[in-house]
């Protein structure tokens, strides 16, 4: 995910869907090797945005929009779930004017993230990041971020990307009920999925395929919603849906160059709703 976002400061700058100057500072050395070798019009290329690189670089851009949008209409607190290597605190640190950021991951990766920029302190802006470690089998997500300085009822945006594939449907819908006890009236919460297209012939296959593939490198995706059904499911968590991007609004959003989003994947935005 972090090389795809690097991997957009390769392309013309016309037709860059995101702008992450971070990102390549965490990759490791197989993904600078490979982001070095990147060429926009080559077969590499060519085959991260067919295995989901436009994709990454499109949600990404989604959820930017609605961060930046939350933030000017008063958000006053961000939250990403399964933070990573997101760079939001850094990129729109001038936009955040001080609001907290409580980046949300297990303890390895945030550890890794702390010490990256740590050592490359002069290449990020100041920025309010709290760095929440969680064991998700082990402690409550209310009280880590509780106990992290998280202000309760206060309007919040969350930013749940690349995770919600991966849990059981029971994980999902106990993390939307304590977020929804956690976040103030007109919250946002933004997260992606993955559906079965109904498609015959060798790439359908493929996608039917693609889950036991990703299984194998230790990633089992777990969850998978069509985006017809998404806006109920979201309903009866206690949020509304305010906006939904399957693969071909996405394109129509954010691609000027030709390529494709994988059609599986969609993102959505949603509203909480009081009670």
């Amino acid at each position: 995910m972090t090389l795809a976002r690097a991997g957009e400061a390769k392309r013309p700058e016309a037709d860059r869907i995101i702008d992450d100057p971070f990102a390549r500072r965490f990759l490791r050395p197989s993904g600078r090797a490979a982001l070095a070798a990147w060429n926009s019009a080559g077969p590499a290329s060519g085959l991260l945005d067919r295995i989901g690189s436009a994709f990454v670089a499109c949600r990404h851009r989604f959820i930017d929009d609605h961060l930046l949008a939350a933030l000017e209409a008063g958000a006053k607190q961000v939250v990403l779930l399964g933070a990573g290597y997101d760079a939001r605190a850094y990129r729109f640190c001038e936009q955040l004017d001080g609001r907290p950021v409580f980046e949300v991951d297990l303890a390895a990766t945030s550890r890794r993230k702390a010490g990256i920029i740590d050592t490359n302190r002069k290449h990020f802006p100041d920025a309010n990041v709290h760095r929440v470690e969680i064991d998700f089998e082990a402690q409550s997500l209310s009280e880590t971020l509780l106990a992290a300085g998280f202000r309760k009822r206060a309007r919040t945006f969350v930013a749940w990307e690349g995770v919600i594939p991966y849990l059981t449907r029971v994980a999902i819908k106990s993390t939307l009920a304590e977020l929804h006890a956690l976040c103030g009236p007109e919250s946002m919460l933004a997260m992606d999925s993955w559906f079965v297209v109904d498609e015959p012939g060798p790439m359908g296959s493929a996608r039917r395929a693609a889950p036991g593939a990703i299984a194998l490198i230790g990633e089992p995706v777990t969850f998978a919603m069509h985006p017809e059904d998404m806006p109920d499911f979201l309903r009866r968590e206690g949020y509304e849906e305010v906006d939904l991007a399957d693969a071909a609004e996405l394109e129509a959003r954010y691609i000027t160059d030709g390529r494709n989003v994988e059609p599986s994947l969609f993102v959505v935005v949603a509203r909480r709703v009081s009670g």
